[in-house]
Order: C-alpha cells, then structure tokens, then sequence
C-alpha cells in the first residue's frame, strides 16, 4: 500500500508551536482551541507583515528542529513501514526547508519515510529564491491508497484519486468543515488512525 501523510499537524504539533511563538513575537495569547481557521493570518489576528515575520521565523532550523511529535504518530508509522507498505510524507513546506524537516524526521526515528515538499497553499513568496521538490503535474501522477491529512484546503490535492480513503485527523481548524465524501473519516488521534486503517491494509 502507498500512504500518503502530511507533516505539520500530522506528525508535529506545529499549531500548538504558533501558539507559542505568537504570544513571544506578539503579545498575543491565542489558545489551541481558537485556531478555527487554517488562515493563521485570520486566526491570530496577524497584520501581513506580522504574518510574513513569524512565517519566517517558523521556519528556521532551529525552530523547525524544536516542534514536538504528536502522541503515537512514530510507533503508527514505522509499523506500517515494518509491515512493507510505502510512506510517504507529502509537506506544503517550502524546499528551502527540506534538510531541517528530513533531520527532524531523522532524529524522531522516522529514517525510512519519504520526504517530498509540495506547493500546497501558494506561500513561496515568503521564502526568497525557494524551490518546491514535487511540481503539481509530478504530484498528480503519484498514486496513494491512504492519506492522513488536517488541511481542509489540501482536499482537492486528493481529487485524482477517487478510490483514496482519508484519514482527516481532528483539529480545531476543520471540526466545521463539510468532508467531501464518504471515502474522507474524521480521526481524532493516531490510535484512531491505525484502527480505521486495519481493515484497509
């Protein structure tokens, strides 16, 4: 099977992170659960060049190196691994960050995912002279079977593969959004994750 994952809010707790960093940059205290709307810009109540700095500042090595793994993602997916199937971590991340997030993903015993960076939400322009590892036109040619994803706005990434069953991992963000079809199962942790997938794979 070919299992497709997105990494922030998949693997790494990169909401609860902003949070932080919001009230550090900022002054601004947003709780978790308040993060209603994948704009973060809107969620934050961000000017754009607040939005632009803390981007910015998100993804410098070292902070991309201190976001926390979300509880039982590592032990799910090297399972899968261990049992032959093909994982594959599909990120909106810019390229320009593909070494610190690959390291990341190193030192969290996850070596043997595949890494690809894709342009999911448009936000090259923050990055100076950025490159994006996976072009759309390569992307559509991939096949998945699986797919863990919190994005409501990452969806339409999925439309080229009617058969592909969704995990759509529970977060405050798209509790209010409307899933596309019967294929797409609300999970609200990776225990529910690899316990919808049992059957699958």
């Amino acid at each position: 099977m070919n299992i497709y994952i997105d990494y922030d809010d998949c693997l790494c707790e990169t909401a609860r992170y902003f949070t932080h960093l919001v009230y550090d940059m900022f002054g601004k205290k947003i709780s978790y659960e308040d993060i209603t709307c994948f704009d973060l810009k809107q969620s934050f109540g961000l000017t754009d060049d607040e939005y632009e700095d803390m981007m910015i500042k998100a993804h410098l090595p070292e902070e991309l190196l201190s976001y926390k793994v979300t509880p039982g993602a590592v032990d799910a997916v090297n399972n899968w691994i261990d049992a032959g199937h093909n994982v594959s971590v599909i990120t909106g991340r810019p390229f320009g960050v593909y070494e610190p997030s690959r390291e990341w993903l190193d030192n969290n015993e996850l070596e043997g995912v595949k890494l690809y960076c894709l342009n999911k939400y448009g936000r090259e322009g923050l990055f100076k002279n950025s490159k994006y590892s996976l072009e759309i036109e390569d992307y559509n040619k991939m096949h998945f079977d699986i797919a863990i994803e919190d994005s409501p706005f990452a969806f339409k990434f999925f439309n080229h593969l009617p058969d592909l069953k969704v995990m759509v991992y529970d977060r405050p963000w798209n509790r209010e959004s409307i899933l596309p079809s019967s294929n797409y199962m609300r999970c609200t942790d990776w225990k529910a994750i690899t316990d919808m997938t049992k059957e699958l794979l």
